[in-house]
């Protein structure tokens, strides 16, 4: 080949696609484009979801640890009736302290309500998923398996029970 063809090939068509591809479009550069812009926004929103993920579980651990507060705080006046009565002087008179005891007892049993804590119940007779039966007594004037007396009373905490009450049961002969 001549130089001159050489040249000609050389410089026609060095910048342009081969014969039957068309160079690339306005239309696939704006697709990519768009491509990239939708995963950044994606990872951004997949960042901030850990993000949110993690705040709500470190939230909902402080809720845990500190889901108790209310209930101390309900029971400091309680503390407070106890330390006036350990301060009573031996003057004073033994049916004040004893009220005393007992108004302090119903704010702690105040307390204790409001969070679901109650008594168990004596009224319905013995209960074994309620009741321990400790001693047994045969008196004429109760019904068989009435509770008779009670020596240590139950408590349960909304529908689980904390502590059984120890009871004395009614057996008739």
């Amino acid at each position: 080949m001549s130089e001159e063809a050489l040249e000609t090939e050389e410089g026609s068509g060095a910048d342009e696609a081969p014969q039957g591809q068309e160079p690339e479009s306005t239309e696939a550069i704006d697709f990519e484009a768009k491509y990239n812009e939708a995963q950044d926004r994606y990872l951004r929103a997949y960042a901030e979801f850990e993000n949110i993920k993690k705040r709500l579980e470190k939230e909902k651990y402080q809720a845990i640890d500190y889901a108790s507060e209310g209930f101390a705080k309900d029971l400091l006046p309680v503390i407070d009736a106890l330390e006036m009565a350990l301060k009573i002087d031996q003057s004073d008179h033994f049916e004040q302290l004893k009220e005393g005891v007992n108004l302090t007892k119903a704010a702690l049993i105040k307390a204790f309500e409001k969070y679901g804590v109650l008594p168990v119940t004596h009224e319905n007779g013995f209960d074994p998923a309620l009741h321990e039966a400790i001693t047994q007594t045969d008196d004429e004037a109760l019904e068989d398996n009435a509770i008779a007396q009670v020596m240590q009373q139950g408590w349960r905490y909304k529908e689980r029970l904390l502590r059984p009450s120890l009871v004395s049961v009614n057996k008739r002969s």
